[in-house]
């Protein structure tokens, strides 16, 4: 049945909506608009469900946007860096960024005086309190100064009433007279030396979660590069021959750094990236993920960084020598994204152990981009394999459509794969290895799901089998089924698949991959849909009843008996009785289905039904 007329104008307008980049709010109306026109129950509930499905894409595009505006952000920061001058100039462009990116009513940064062993106020931005504006904070009070102290990130949702922190008169009065409420605080750091604390704060209770500290603490990583970067130009211009060599330095530290924000900005990937570091760096370089797979490798960099090393830069903050190599972990504010290795330099300066560390910033930004646009494919692709196995309603060239803006084309014959594993790396795993099919991967019921294009089933399954098993270090067992032409005809591969999965399981086969065809007549009965469990009761039936109510093993026997080829010495060893009592047993069982249960059209059944058990289990 189509829809009414009434209800496809409430559709299309909010399709029109979602084109037009229209509000949730505006979404949301067009379901009380349809209600109040009178629509019928069954077109409302329509309606509803594409009002539904609008909002959450609006929802997703909105989370992809701010994500987007947050790593540009980055960007725009690492490029304001890469070219400052003067400190606060600098920090002005950090504090400022950090306002704007975190929506707070004001930011300031602090620096730490050694010699008085305190905290003051060098940078605000949204301050209208000159008291506030003047303060210093000695080490250990306030939140500041306990930030300045321990080297941690502390948060307050409220800070009159927090008693965590070491409250002052000066400093509560002023925070009272900025009007504050809740502060967020996190280290500069230089090595393992506090030199400063970049805040956030508002002027109503507020919650900053974990992604905020996250963002707050990399702007305070580029604040502190930039105080790091522009002392070390003044240092350079005390003395001639020195002013030179450093000016040189750091010449060359921005073109690399321009060079490979540059990349980074006009999508590169990592072995682009990590190719652009050896030349500038002259050495070999390789860049691993956390987990310590391989990423890239240019020239003859180490097969892997030591963990123990990557521990230690972790710590430190900084590039650390081992064996002749130095490396440098890859971070984004606490979180261990991977490692960069540099080979071939074990005389590294300081000038450009500094550039080699920024490298390791941009590649901690690439990763990040790279991490949150797969995220977001995974999703959708993970979204279109569910409404294909589960919504035979939907429109087959709405779901090519939204198919092709990821690349795949549902038109042409594709094979749908069930795989079994360890479910917390399956999916990952499943995910590259469909993506580099050009298919989709992801999660359906108590499996993961791979719709790979293609019409060979057997070579399919058995890829998948050992690529997913090593990716993930475990078997890895796969069903396929299929091929299916078009997206109506998903779903019927995909139970064909499963039952193939159940099948190979049941029958001992994991770690494999295979077909239904595989499987003989088992593969046979279960493609065709037979009922299985009547074929096996019409066969067995009087051995399961004579077992069942009088305690017997007249099944086990027979199945004992055939797996040592009809041989009763050997039958009765398997079953650890005297061979009388084995030849007494098929004496029963020919009572029971008949003298001629042994010949060899009656035999091919009993077998038949026997491995059937097994797989029903």
């Amino acid at each position: 049945m189509t829809d009414g007329p009434d209800a496809v104008e409430h559709l299309l307008e909010l399709l029109d909506l979602l084109a037009g980049d229209a509000d949730s709010e505006r979404l949301a109306a067009v379901l009380p608009a349809a209600r109040a026109a009178g629509l019928p129950d069954r077109e409302l509930d329509r309606v509803a469900r594409a009002a539904e499905w609008a909002l959450r894409i609006r929802r997703t595009l909105t989370a992809h946007r701010r994500r987007e505006a947050e790593l540009e952000a980055l960007f725009d920061t690492a490029n304001d860096l890469a070219g400052a001058r003067d400190p606060d100039a600098a920090l002005r462009s950090i504090v400022r960024r950090a306002r704007l990116l975190l929506g707070a009513d004001i930011t300031y940064l602090s620096m730490n005086d050694p010699g008085e062993r305190g905290t003051y106020m060098r940078v605000t931005d949204g301050s209208i309190s000159p008291l506030f504006q003047q303060l210093r904070l000695g080490m250990g009070e306030g939140l500041g100064g306990l930030v300045a102290q321990t080297a941690q990130p502390y948060v307050t949702a409220d800070y009159a009433a927090d008693d965590r922190f070491n409250h002052t008169g000066p400093i509560d009065a002023a925070v009272r007279d900025e009007g504050l409420v809740a502060i967020l605080g996190v280290p500069l750091k230089l090595d393992r030396r506090v030199i400063g604390v970049l805040y956030a704060a508002n002027r109503t209770p507020r919650q900053f979660p974990p992604d905020e500290v996250a963002l707050l603490s990399s702007l305070a990583d580029h604040a502190a590069i930039a105080l790091d970067t522009a002392n070390l130009l003044e240092e350079t211009r005390a003395a001639g021959e020195v002013i030179r060599a450093h000016n040189e330095a750091m010449r060359r530290a921005e073109e690399a750094h321009d060079r490979l924000t540059d990349l980074v900005l006009r999508g590169a990937d990592v072995p682009e990236v990590a190719a652009a570091v050896a030349k500038v760096l002259d050495g070999g370089i390789a860049v691993h993920d956390s987990d310590g797979a391989e990423l890239a490798r240019i020239g003859t960099a180490p097969a892997a960084a030591p963990r123990a090393a990557v521990n230690a830069s972790r710590a430190s903050g900084r590039a650390v020598p081992q064996d002749g190599a130095w490396v440098c972990a890859v971070l984004a504010g606490r979180e261990l994204l991977g490692s960069i290795t540099l080979a071939d330099r074990p005389d590294l300066g300081d000038a450009d152990r500094r550039l080699f560390e920024r490298a390791g910033v941009v590649t901690a930004l690439l990763l990040l981009l790279r991490r949150t646009v797969a995220e977001a494919e995974n999703k959708v692709r993970g979204e279109l394999i569910h409404d294909l196995l589960t919504s035979a309603d939907l429109d087959p060239v709405a779901l090519r459509a939204r198919a092709r803006r990821v690349g795949v084309e549902l038109a042409a014959p594709h094979v749908v794969l069930v795989a079994d594993g360890p479910r917390d790396r399956l999916l990952a795993a499943a995910a590259h290895h469909a993506s580099g099919c050009r298919g989709l991967a992801g999660v359906h019921g108590e499996h993961v799901v791979l719709v790979l294009p293609g019409t060979d089933l057997v070579g399919a399954a058995g890829t998948a089998a050992r690529v997913l098993g090593k990716a993930v270090g475990a078997p890895v067992t796969v069903g396929s089924g299929g091929p299916a032409d078009g997206p109506g005809r998903v779903a019927a591969a995909h139970a064909e698949a499963v039952r193939c999965l159940l099948a190979l399981l049941r029958l001992g086969r994991r770690g494999t991959g295979g077909t239904l065809a595989d499987l003989g007549f088992v593969g046979v009965l279960l493609g065709d849909r037979a009922d299985v469990a009547g074929y096996v009761r019409s066969t067995l039936g009087p051995l399961l009843d004579y077992d069942a109510s009088r305690g017997t093993e007249l099944v086990r026997t027979v199945t004992a008996y055939f797996a040592c080829g009809a041989n009763l010495s050997r039958a009765k060893d398997e079953l650890h009785v005297h061979v009388n009592t084995v030849v007494q047993r098929l004496d029963r069982v020919a009572s029971l289905l008949g003298e001629d249960w042994q010949s060899p059209d009656r035999v091919l059944e009993v077998q038949l039904a026997l491995r059937l058990m097994r797989v029903l289990g």
